[in-house]
């Protein structure tokens, strides 16, 4: 009998920029590593997968008691902190040479990690299929669960 391949099932629920990161690292080194990985993208996760989205996606900086610079909610508040807050992570991202989400787009398409965007999400808040990336599978909570239920590490963000 064949020895099944180690997997790694991900849920991501979040579209914000800070966000968006960790599901696509993760499954790109897991297919790095040989594993099967897949990324169901429900609710504003599915912005991740939007055409167009992935590198514009924000980080509000308001009610975000993680970030490393400590802003205080009614200065987060001031029209252009999110811009603000944005350009400074994506300019950390940069000086560590962290590649661009839509980069990491593509490394996982290539790296035939399984991108599933949630069929109930698009049709609750309209999405259509056309305005997904080439490459993005549509599926229900039971295709990602036939995926999971198969001894993988599962995470969600």
């Amino acid at each position: 009998m064949e020895e099944q391949k180690s997997r790694l099932a991900i849920i991501a629920g979040h579209g914000t920029l800070d966000a968006a990161y960790p599901p696509l690292i993760l499954a790109t080194a897991a297919a790095a590593m040989d594993m099967e990985a897949t990324i169901f993208f429900t609710f504003y996760g599915l912005n991740i997968v939007r055409k167009g989205y992935a590198d514009n996606l924000k980080v509000a900086p308001i009610a975000n008691p993680a970030m490393p610079i400590p802003i205080p909610n009614i200065v987060g508040m001031l029209p252009g902190m999110t811009a603000a807050a944005t350009t400074m992570m994506n300019s950390w991202m940069r000086k560590a040479n962290v590649a661009k989400l839509s980069e990491l787009l593509e490394i996982a398409i290539e790296s035939d990690v399984k991108l599933i965007a949630c069929q109930m999400t698009l049709d609750v808040l309209g999405i259509k299929k056309e305005e997904l990336m080439d490459g993005v599978q549509i599926g229900g909570a039971a295709t990602f669960l036939e995926f999971a239920s198969k001894n993988a590490i599962s995470l969600t963000f």
